[in-house]
């Protein structure tokens, strides 16, 4: 992929737009400010992706996603190579709503309205750049929220950003629980936007809607990611649990199943049915905590005794010991 800068009147001056300054250095990541001067440099060539990463250090997928932040910002266009966008330097004042061109760009103040009032809907609308801009100039409050998900994340791309924006607006979450939720998301390495759309739409279900509650969630995650992690062990699985697992992963651990017990019920399972089976590890967990077993020396000494009466089971009905009965539980689940 080829972009070319034509800068037209700015010439050999490198100029770069005032809306730039003006509007986009909070928004704008280094990398796609680098990007944007490199392209203003070179005016009046094409040059290639893989030149415009040479020359600045950003990486070629980035390079391209940055062009698209610029083209989304109106400030270039992509009509026969990268332009500077007509109206950069003066926007249009009248109502988009009066022009007769069907290209024609919103005004600021339609932008602004469109800013306010996508995020408040249940459908979920990406906002471009120059919509974001104008939400962090309505919003003191998510502009903060910009500033300190930065400092834990570095710079924030425009998926980030609708991210933090649709979960301020729409699911009505507080600066400091979301704070949190980032916070516990980098430390787990999986603080991408749909991970953390996920676990923001389950608090807001939950109505964890305190700084104390977030806190008091996060520990319960993890919690459940430590003995997720041993269950993963115990199984040798390479892989994380699926969804449904998961819930019985949780079960387990809410019923507070030794990890000595879920191992044995594991062995239990590979002897019968030769693969591993979550449901059926769990049935057999069930029926040893219904029957007084708690733990794995509760379930060995049964069978020890079960094995002791087995050549005598003839016996049942004068010792009291259903052998029948046992080895359904134990070894028939």
């Amino acid at each position: 992929m080829e972009f070319k800068a034509n800068s037209g009147i700015w010439g050999t001056m490198f100029g770069v737009p005032c809306i730039i300054a003006d509007n986009f250095l909070k928004l704008a990541s280094g990398d796609h400010i680098k990007v944007l001067l490199y392209l203003l440099r070179c005016s009046g060539r094409y040059i290639t992706t893989d030149e415009i990463s040479s020359n600045t250090g950003v990486n070629s997928q980035t390079v391209e996603e940055s062009v698209l932040f610029w083209q989304q910002a109106n400030v270039l266009t992509a009509e026969n190579g990268i332009q500077p966008a007509a109206n950069i330097m003066t926007p249009p004042i009248q109502p988009a709503q009066n022009s007769t061109s069907p290209t024609a760009r919103p005004a600021i103040q339609e932008i602004k309205q469109i800013a306010e009032n996508a995020p408040q809907t249940p459908k979920r609308e990406m906002l471009k750049p120059s919509e974001v801009s104008a939400v962090l100039q309505n919003s003191p409050e998510i502009s903060e929220l910009f500033k300190v998900a930065e400092q834990l994340l570095g710079n924030i791309n425009n998926p980030m950003q609708n991210s933090l924006i649709w979960m301020y607006n729409y699911l009505g979450l507080k600066t400091e629980v979301i704070i949190t939720l980032i916070a516990y998301c980098k430390d787990i390495e999986r603080a991408n936007p749909g991970y953390i759309e996920k676990i923001a739409s389950s608090w807001a279900e939950k109505e964890i809607t305190t700084l104390e509650i977030a806190q008091e969630e996060v520990e319960r995650l993890y919690a459940s990611r430590t003995f997720t992690a041993e269950i993963m062990r115990i199984f040798d699985m390479k892989r994380r649990p699926t969804t449904k697992q998961q819930e019985i992963v949780e079960i387990w651990r809410n019923e507070k199943y030794s990890l000595d017990l879920i191992k044995y019920a594991y062995e239990k399972t590979i002897e019968r049915i030769e693969k591993l089976s979550f449901e059926y590890i769990n049935k057999i967990l069930t029926s040893w905590r219904e029957n007084g077993y708690s733990s794995t020396d509760d379930v060995k000494s049964a069978e020890s005794e079960y094995r002791k009466n087995k050549k005598s089971s003839e016996r049942t009905s004068s010792d009291g010991f259903d052998a029948e009965k046992y080895n359904i539980l134990i070894n028939d689940i």
